[in-house]
Order: C-alpha cells, then structure tokens, then sequence
C-alpha cells in the first residue's frame, strides 16, 4: 500500500503534527501578546511580544499561581512517589507469585484499570467525607494512590520478568531476606520502568481537573489545572492572563519529562520481551 501511495504516509505525518502543534502554537504565540491583539487576531504572531501577561499573572494579589503551583508539586511528587514505591513491589510480588491469590489480585487490579475515575468519584467523595479527608491534600493523594496503583503494578510486572531470577536465587543463597533481594537487588534495576511510571502517572496527576475540583473543592484548594479554572471566571476578558497561566503550568512537568526521557523508551518496552 505504502509503495502505492508514497505520498500517504509523509501527508498523515504532516496531517497529525499539524493537530497536535497548532494549540501549542496558539498558546505561545498569546503569551505574547496584548490583550487587544489577541481578540482581534488570536493566531497572528506577537508585534511587538511583550512579557506583561506572565509578569501579572506572577504578581496577581491572590497570588493563585504559586497557591497552585504548590498544591500541584505536593500532590504530584508526593501521589508519583508512594505509587512508585507500592507498584514496585506489588508488581515484585505479581511477577513472582504463581499462586491463585497472586492471579485474582492481577484480576482485580485489570478490573481497576478499565473503571474511568470519573465513574467512582461519588463513593470516593463518599468515603473520604467519612475519613474526614475531604477538601485535603492527604485526601486528594490517596484518591491517586489507588486509582493509578493497577497501571503502576503492571509496568513494573512486565519489566521484572525480563529481571533474570537466578539474581534474587543468588542473594537468597547468601542469606539475604525477601525484603532485602527487593529493595538490595531487584528496586536498582527498575530505573528505567520508575522514570516511565513517573513520566505517565506526574503528567496524567499534574493535568488532572475533574478530580481535585470535586474532592479539593472550588473555595477550598487549587491545582494548576483548576487554578486556570478559577482564573477565567464567569466573566473573564483578560486572555493573555489566561495564556500565561496555561503556559507557566505547562513548564514544570516539561522539565520533569525531559529529565527522564532517556529512560522512557526502555522502561515501557522493558516488559514486551517476557510475558
């Protein structure tokens, strides 16, 4: 087919990037801008660029960027660490274990997997009312905890069974305990399956807006995401504001991608070779 039309691929290639690069395009270029320039020419490029729409949006009087910027981090880095930690060693655990409760909990967890949040947020708000941990961010972390613990569990499942187990054989030999083949010979080796775990899950928690709306509560707390919620209002006219807002919370979870990249690719495919 490709040697029919070779044209096809290199215009779907085209036809896809295009998708994905014009908001990206849309928000860099209003950044930039003056008010007045974007509604009247939102995809025009900046003339001049200006740097006003970050600057009052980092010196807003409610401060809403860096409450939301500090919510975001504590609740992303705090939720990616525990989940790294508990997938770890409950994919350790799944990996290794051919008894009938290790295949029932796989089946339980893939259950998880197929359930959109959305779908469970009423009883959740329902038992963290119960808990007293509605409108926290303890409450907010243990909704993230075990809703993305079954995808956490099945990276590093298929990544430990390309671990040869004559290793853990080894240690176990030289008296080691379960505990320590783990955490001594086993957790360094998932580097590259805890920079994928951390990539997917840091991106999906840090863009999450439903979730910590609901259980944060609109007066209550803020994240990045409902940060530019809060900013746009019934009302709102000031988009170059709402750019900037948008665009300065797209940076740190940049960054935390680009550190981790090279290991990216390795830690997803690290589990294909072994099923």
């Amino acid at each position: 087919m490709n040697d029919r039309i070779p044209w096809l691929r290199p215009v779907t290639a085209l036809g896809v990037t295009t998708v994905f690069f014009v908001p990206l395009y849309l928000v860099l270029t209003n950044v930039f801008k003056p008010g007045d320039q974007i509604s009247a020419a939102p995809a025009s490029l900046p003339r001049p660029p200006t740097l006003d729409n970050i600057v009052a949006v980092l010196t807003r009087p409610d401060r809403l960027f860096w409450v939301s910027l500090t919510n975001s981090v504590i609740v992303t880095t705090v939720s990616v660490l525990v989940l790294v930690v508990l997938s770890a060693m409950l994919g350790h655990y799944v990996a290794r274990t051919r008894s009938r409760w290790a295949r029932a909990l796989t089946l339980v967890l893939l259950a998880g997997l197929m359930i959109p949040p959305q779908v469970i947020l009423i009883p959740i708000t329902d038992v963290l009312r119960a808990g007293h941990l509605m409108a926290t961010v303890q409450g907010l972390i243990l909704f993230n905890v075990g809703y993305y613990l079954p995808f956490g569990m099945f990276v590093f499942a298929g990544f430990i069974r390309t671990i040869p187990i004559e290793l853990e054989e080894a240690a176990t030999i030289d008296g080691a305990g379960r505990a320590q083949v783990f955490w001594r010979v086993v957790f360094p080796l998932l580097r590259p399956a805890s920079a994928s775990v951390m990539i997917f899950l840091g991106v999906w928690i840090w863009n999450d807006f439903i979730d910590p709306l609901i259980i944060l509560g609109p007066g209550r707390g803020t994240t990045v995401t409902t940060g530019v919620y809060r900013a746009i209002g019934q009302y709102q006219s000031d988009f170059g504001s709402v750019f900037a807002l948008m665009f300065l919370a797209t940076l740190p979870v940049l960054a935390f991608y680009l550190a981790l990249q090279r290991h990216f690719v390795k830690g997803l495919t690290g589990g294909a070779t072994k099923g």
